[in-house]
């Protein structure tokens, strides 16, 4: 994949391509459906299937009050389009400039004479160009004077509702992840280093990685089944996530997120990892005492031991009907 952060950097053999826009947060099914449409065309086609995206997002620019918590940061969005076949992308840095662009004027400078795009793929709500007065019909008009085909994809619906980055989002911050997990077609994580607690885990209850991390939306308080990876080597581990404030210790400064893993730790204890969320087993409790809180984790290990032993067997089950 070659990634470009803005327009002068584009060469000319960038054309000709398939194009999706968009700020695809999340990248989730919905943007997952336009990216393997796109890309079936693109390989019937002989085009390169292609993405411009924005940094930082619009609403940054231009209304910052209504500007969403994002679910993933640019780079991360850039790695999952790989992982959908994406060769090419165009991180186009949204300024005031940019901004002002009507939506001829965009389609015409940057859509077709700057990357050559012979065919367009976006969802049903796209809108684009100043005040956002383009929309999906004002794009299939520049594509038939400009020459290019515009495909509208539908949107993608999961148990009854569209998907959609703000609904996950919200279904996230309520500590629904595992509902989140089926919109997203992953699970939703947190990332970044561990840092120094303050030992009460491993004196009264069970040794935990503190995750400090930069994301901008964290699920609710409470207990949860997850996994945690490694970011620096090929490693990872079942484990058990409390978000929240220690209420049992009464000590914390701030919000944690703890993490104790359910496989032996052999060797060095990891510096940054990667916590995806699966399933909530509770909302965080305060205890009598550590006795208790003990007690009850450990009877939180017992269900997600249970979880990971099913999701197992019906792995095995799957592979082996195949």
């Amino acid at each position: 994949m070659r990634v470009y952060r803005n327009l002068d950097s584009v060469p000319a053999g960038f054309a000709p391509c398939a194009l999706t826009i968009g700020n695809f947060d999340g990248l989730h099914a919905g943007h997952r459906l336009i990216l393997r449409r796109m890309g079936t065309l693109a390989r019937e086609r002989g085009w390169k299937p292609s993405a411009l995206t924005f940094s930082p997002h619009p609403t940054r620019i231009v209304a910052p009050e209504r500007t969403p918590l994002l679910l993933t940061s640019v780079e991360e969005r850039v790695e999952l389009m790989r992982g959908e076949g994406i060769e090419q992308v165009v991180i186009l840095p949204f300024v005031p400039e940019v901004a002002a662009l009507t939506p001829e004027q965009f389609g015409r400078t940057i859509v077709s004479a700057r990357l050559g795009a012979r065919a367009i793929f976006v969802g049903e709500n796209f809108h684009f160009g100043h005040g956002q007065a383009g929309n999906v019909r004002v794009l299939e008009g520049l594509g038939r004077e400009l020459g290019f085909l515009t495909e509208i994809v539908p949107a993608a619906r999961c148990r009854g509702r569209v998907v959609s980055s703000s609904s996950i989002r919200e279904l996230i911050r309520s500590g629904n992840v595992s509902l989140a997990r089926r919109l997203l077609e992953r699970p939703h994580a947190l990332a970044g280093a561990v840092v120094g607690g303050r030992g009460v885990g491993s004196k009264e209850t069970v040794p935990t990685l503190n995750l400090e991390t930069h994301a901008e939306v964290i699920p609710a308080n409470g207990v949860y089944i997850t996994r945690t990876w490694d970011l620096d080597l090929p490693r990872h581990w079942t484990s058990v996530t409390n978000i929240g404030y220690r209420p049992t210790f009464g000590d914390s400064p701030g919000r944690t997120i703890e993490t104790f893993l359910l496989d032996p730790l052999r060797d060095e204890t990891p510096a940054r990892i990667r916590v995806q969320f699966l399933k909530r087993i509770r909302p965080e409790i305060k205890f009598e005492d550590s006795g208790a809180l003990k007690s009850r984790i450990l009877h939180d290990v017992r269900i997600a031991q249970r979880y990971f032993r099913r999701e197992c067997a019906w792995s095995g089950r799957a592979g082996g009907a195949q």
